[in-house]
């Protein structure tokens, strides 16, 4: 793969105010390290403490920060330069923890894609942030990575490299990243070197990291994370939940998305946990609460669906200390199976964007259960305003969560249109969440999720935009206009559903046909309507505006009814 460096400058970064930057610093929130620089502290600390735990074995700090160096240096030696940017595809194992610590060591950039995206996600995210490296996993079973690798870079001239990791050959043009490794020195004090000088080039507040927020458009909405103020994310949310150098920290969800590195890798690398990472299956968790106690994990539907329905996962959970559950109203037999002196059901609401709430473990049953708390930082600022004002409601009644803080961001990358939408005159970031504060809970301000403003559908934690798929969808030469609303799902908690109203004369769209139409356009499956409505007209709340509500409900209902 061959192509030309992109430019470097920090260009479509909104910075933090230099008075509340200050403020953050001289409370002690944002250090002064960089994120390289911080794990290599917690490593010094803790050498022999396990830092990475996965079914097949572990690695210990030592272990993973000399690998890490050489990698590092092997990517310096490739040709990369620090400031470019790699974008990633890859699953839940050690070689992707190595992969982020040694890209982030080398001074490159991060864009967290995931390995589900096709032409139609993926092409769009390298225009924006003009890569100069893709890392997937060619054996990636989901669909064919290479190729669409290629027909990315054909339309993407700063491409130079494509990286592989995982089992297999090496296709054609690619560079191994167990070569990279190998290219690095195999001095570990002059890997450790070489890596010092590198970070003592980047400033603590310069970028990190770019994150994509759920239910992005064709257009995508990137989040820059920036070191110190991700590192604080991290360490504050270690200490909503209580890590010490003792935890081991399952993360069953895609290691590079936000939630794994704030509240896994980081998290746990903060403390100097052990990060026990696996992919998202029962057998897989097995195999790793074998290789030694888990003390915390998050926990979405779909897998607390199996662990509940297991005798045998529960009873390898029986060392948890605290199950945080993500996505949705918490069921309460998660509290019943797992609640005990010694361990804690929570909740845990957050976005790639900043802001996370989290429920203490000392917080009676029913706050626990019924909201998903109250923010992890005490400098952390949210206002719940009127949607679409910038008016204030009441305590108890339901408006749109706005938050400010030291590891919210203040604008998305490249986007000031964008963000003028996005966030308030003062720079408090429009979630897009209804929430209604609950009155009289003390010191804390905890809240409940109400609803939502931006029309997603959360399957299973992974954020479909309605607009993107209703755009592509009417595209189609049988489809005068459709609408996509969330339809209630046990399993995954939201799927998606068409409803369409076909031009005059066409013939039926089913399922299949979508699914088809959609495939060829290059879009990520996990975005694909899974039930189809036809209509003769959709409800309206005005001339332009449908009535996604009457939508939802008349799903509902059909569901209900076993229809």
């Amino acid at each position: 793969m061959t192509g030309v460096a992109a430019p470097l400058a920090e260009d479509g970064l909104v910075p933090y105010p230099a008075e509340f930057a200050e403020r953050y610093r001289r409370a002690g929130l944002w250090g002064t390290r960089t994120i390289a620089q911080e794990f290599r502290a917690t490593a010094d600390a803790y050498p022999d403490r396990p830092a990475i735990v996965t079914p097949a074995g572990q690695l210990t700090y030592a272990e993973l920060d000399r690998r890490t160096d050489r990698i590092a240096l092997g990517l310096a030696e490739l040709g990369l330069r620090p400031g470019e940017r790699v974008l990633l595809q890859l699953t839940n194992h050690a070689g992707s923890v190595l992969a982020w610590y040694g890209l982030l060591k080398a001074g490159l950039v991060p864009v967290s894609t995931l390995v589900q995206y096709r032409r139609h996600e993926l092409a769009e995210t390298a225009r924006h942030t003009e890569p100069a490296a893709h890392l997937l996993e060619p054996d990636y079973a989901g669909h064919d990575l290479v190729q669409l690798a290629a027909d990315v870079a054909a339309g993407q001239p700063t491409l130079r490299y494509l990286l592989t990791l995982g089992a297999g050959p090496t296709p054609p043009g690619a560079v191994a990243f167990s070569s990279v490794e190998a290219r690095g020195p195999a001095d570990p004090v002059a890997a450790r070197d070489g890596v010092e000088r590198i970070q003592r080039s980047i400033p603590a507040d310069a970028l990190a990291a770019l994150q994509l927020s759920g239910g992005t458009t064709s257009t995508p909405k990137l989040i820059p994370r920036r070191h110190a103020e991700y590192w604080y994310n991290s360490r504050a949310y270690a200490e909503a939940i209580g890590l010490d150098a003792g935890a081991r920290v399952a993360h069953l969800l895609p290691v590079v998305h936000n939630a794994a590195i704030v509240c896994g890798l980081h998290a746990a690398h903060s403390a100097g946990a052990a990060f026990a990472v696996a992919p998202h299956d029962d057998r897989q968790l097995l195999a790793l609460a074998r290789q030694g106690t888990v003390t915390h994990m998050m926990i979405s539907p779909p897998m607390a669906k199996v662990v509940l329905a297991s005798a045998e996962l529960k009873a390898a959970l029986g060392g948890l200390r605290v199950l945080t559950w993500v996505l949705g109203a918490m069921p309460a037999e998660l509290i019943e199976a797992f609640e005990t002196g010694s361990c804690r059901v929570t909740q845990m609401f957050g976005m790639a964007e900043g802001m996370c709430m989290f429920t203490p473990a000392a917080a009676p049953a029913q706050l626990r259960l019924s909201t998903v708390g109250t923010p992890i930082s005490g400098l952390d600022e949210v206002r719940v305003y009127a949607p679409g004002t910038e008016r204030l409601v009441e305590p108890g009644q339901p408006g749109e969560l706005c938050c400010r803080g030291p590891y919210t961001i203040r604008g998305y990358y490249r986007a000031p249109e964008r963000n003028l939408e996005a966030f308030t005159s003062d720079g408090f970031y429009r979630t897009g969440d209804i929430v209604v504060e609950v009155p009289g809970t003390g010191a804390g301000r905890y809240f409940a999720l109400a609803d939502r403003i931006k029309d997603l559908v959360n399957r299973g934690g992974e954020k479909i935009n309605a607009a993107e798929i209703e755009e592509l969808l009417a595209r189609h030469p049988a489809i005068e206009r459709a609408a996509i609303v969330a339809m209630p799902d046990e399993r995954l908690g939201e799927r998606c559903c068409a409803f369409i109203v076909l031009t005059a004369g066409a013939a039926p769209l089913d399922v299949a046909a979508l699914r088809a139409y959609l495939s060829a356009l290059g879009v990520a499956k996990f975005k694909y309507p899974e039930r189809v409505e036809i209509r003769a007209e959709l409800p309206m709340t005005s001339v332009t505006k449908l009535n996604k509500a009457a939508l939802r409900a008349e799903i509902a209902q059909l569901l209900a009814a076993g229809r």
